[in-house]
């Protein structure tokens, strides 16, 4: 043995125990005091020697003994590398400290501990972020939640120097292109994704009015503030996506709320007379441009039948003129039996040419003979 431990006295102090652990009944070099029935230290090394002795060939530890179980030793410690990475996992592989690749799911390896590590993040979970609230379990309800607000986190001033108090929640998840900016480059992703959605949405609503915000300008504000988030995180290489902005509620301080939904309800009463006025418009608009429509076809068409009527006796009276110059007389006897033949052809008339009269006229029962008369005395 490397130091004796012989009880009796061969030692130097009169057969007290000079060994390092002093086993013999003192206290240790760290203090301890080992009870009277613990095992020696030495007696155990002993035994160890002894079986080790048993195992390896000869007998005793030779040099190739020694390089055999070194050799086995470094090759338990290269099999500990092994590890696997989960579905919606992805792994980083770190040497010293340093980043040195991603690796997918599945069996993978990396140089063990101390020399290597691996960091494993979970990049297809989605994460929530809640501004303005924050849920907790409540006790007194059987466990269940309860929302609890934060006004130094939804109080938010708007364009026109009101405030509005906006609770809302932002979905996002680890960039899997670059999951090494996330678990890197920011110190606490989460409080980073929270401060970076709370000033994204002030800059919003300090660009907005309060009455769009709390009417039909929510629906612009989500995508908005979505965009402009993923543009800051992406400028901080913090290696996440924002998935979704959801409005919870966007509702005027407690104090004033009263005042804005009666605001609210004018406007709405306001955009209801509009909408019914459109319609009224939309339905008499049309039939006023459909009677127009056809009054100016029926003048176009009193146009076209006056210029055809005029076109018509104007060629007429060429005609006649022609004939006229050709025969004179034989014309103007014409045009004056046509002409008294309109002109008397629908009045009640009776004509007597007897050249033998001279001048006698004779007495005729005229209106009894005239058709309209006759059929009046039958009645």
């Amino acid at each position: 043995m490397p130091w004796n431990n012989d009880g009796g006295n061969g030692g130097q102090n009169g057969g007290k125990n000079n060994g390092p652990w002093k086993s013999g009944g003192g206290p240790g070099p760290w203090g301890h005091t080992p009870g009277p029935r613990g095992p020696h230290l030495e007696d155990w090394l002993r035994r160890a020697q002894g079986k080790l002795r048993q195992w390896m060939p000869g007998g005793g530890l030779g040099g190739r003994s020694i390089i055999g179980l070194v050799l086995v030793g470094i090759l338990l410690w290269l099999l500990s590398g092994f590890y696997t990475v989960g579905p919606n996992e992805v792994g980083l592989n770190m040497i010293f400290g340093r980043y040195t690749g991603k690796t997918a799911s599945g069996l993978n390896y990396n140089l063990p501990f101390p020399i290597g590590s691996v960091e494993k993040l979970q990049v297809t979970n989605r994460n929530t972020t809640n501004i303005g609230f924050v849920l907790r379990q409540d006790v007194r309800n059987s466990g269940g939640l309860v929302q609890v607000e934060l006004p130094q986190e939804s109080l938010m001033l708007a364009s026109e120097q009101n405030i509005a108090d906006v609770k809302f929640v932002v979905i996002w998840q680890i960039d899997p292109a670059h999951p090494e900016y996330y678990a890197f480059n920011i110190a606490d992703p989460r409080e980073t994704v929270k401060a970076v959605a709370e000033s994204a949405m002030r800059e919003v609503i300090g660009r907005s009015q309060i009455q769009k915000i709390l009417t039909a300008g929510r629906k612009v504000i989500e995508p908005e503030v979505q965009k402009l988030m993923q543009k800051i995180l992406n400028k901080y290489n913090a290696g996440v996506l924002v998935l979704q902005v959801q409005l919870q509620s966007v509702e005027p301080p407690e104090q004033v709320i009263a005042s804005f939904r009666d605001v609210i309800a004018a406007q709405q009463d306001a955009d209801r007379t509009r909408n019914e006025a459109q319609a009224y418009a939309n339905r008499v608009v049309p039939t006023a441009r459909g009677k127009a429509a056809a009054i100016i076809q029926e003048a176009e068409g009193y146009r076209l039948q006056t210029v055809a009527q005029a076109t018509g006796q104007a060629s007429l009276f060429d005609q006649v003129y022609a004939q006229y110059k050709n025969a004179p007389e034989v014309t103007r006897e014409r045009i004056y039996l046509e002409t008294m033949e309109h002109v008397l052809g629908s009045t009640n008339k009776i004509i007597v040419d007897d050249p033998k009269s001279q001048g006698v006229v004779p007495y005729l029962p005229l209106p009894q003979l005239t058709p309209n008369n006759a059929e009046g005395a039958q009645k």
